[in-house]
Formats: C-alpha cells, structure tokens, sequence
C-alpha cells in the first residue's frame, strides 16, 4: 500500500536537495581559497608594458641555443647545461618556489662540479618547486622555468 506524498516530504526533499548543493559549494570554496598561492604579478598594467622586452629576451636567448636538464639527487639540483657542448664556466643561480606559495622561496646557488655539470650547494626541503633558473656567461643570460620534486 503506498503511503501518501504530503507537504512535508515534499519540504524534506527540497531541504535535502538544497542541503547538498550548498554544502558542495561551501567545501569547492573552501578548497579554492585555501590552495590559491596569491597573485600572478603585482601590477598587470606595468606587466603589460614590459611585455615586448620579455619577447625580445625570449628570441635572445633562443638565438644562443643553450639548454638546460635537471636532475635531483638526494634533494640537491644537479643542472646539465650545454650550449652545442658543455656551457663551461657560467654563473647559474636559482630560486626555488612551492607552487602553492605553502613555503618560503630558496635562493640556490651552484658550483660546477664539471664542464657543463652544476650542483646545487644547498638542500631543497621536501615537495614540489618551481624552479626559475638563470644561466649567465659573458654578456649572454638565459632564463628557464622547470618543475622539480624533492
């Protein structure tokens, strides 16, 4: 025998169902607010304006032909550069930053241990990083941007 649908089933389904979507939405927010890292760049109107010179460097360094490949031994970078060959006796420095900005940036410097071979003198913490990496020899500087985990 079927028992008869009344105003207060109906009023239960409608708090159920409402109940569900904005407890989904309650936690996506919380979710969203808790893992967002903070701002792309501080000023999007003078990012804009160095736009071009951020071209001109890319195709700049693209003409140089060097390039980079990076290994993590034991939590310490290990960066093999080569430019068609070892790139020998460049400075390359490095700042590592957790992608979701949970920990504070590390400045890494690196001695070469061998011709092109460049080992990072300290330690990265545990985690993911994003890696911003500058090469200089001479007058010529490259940057590049790779994704580690320690």
């Amino acid at each position: 025998m079927l028992r008869r649908f009344t105003g207060w089933h109906m009023l239960a389904a409608m708090i159920g169902f409402f109940g569900v979507i904005i407890a989904v939405n309650v936690t996506m927010a919380t979710f969203a607010t808790r893992t967002f890292g903070g701002v792309v760049v501080k000023n999007s109107y003078v990012a804009s304006q160095k736009f071009n010179g951020w071209l001109a460097d890319a195709r700049a360094q693209e003409r140089l032909g060097w390039s980079t490949r990076v290994q993590v031994i034991d939590r310490r970078l290990v960066v093999m550069a080569d430019a068609a060959g070892p790139l020998a006796g460049a400075t390359m420095r490095a700042t590592a930053t957790h992608p979701l900005g949970r920990l504070p940036e590390v400045q890494l410097t690196f001695h070469e241990a061998e011709p092109g071979r460049y080992v990072a003198n300290t330690r990265l913490p545990v985690g993911r990083w994003r890696l911003r990496l500058g090469v200089e020899r001479g007058p010529d500087r490259a940057a590049f941007v790779e994704e580690v985990t320690a």
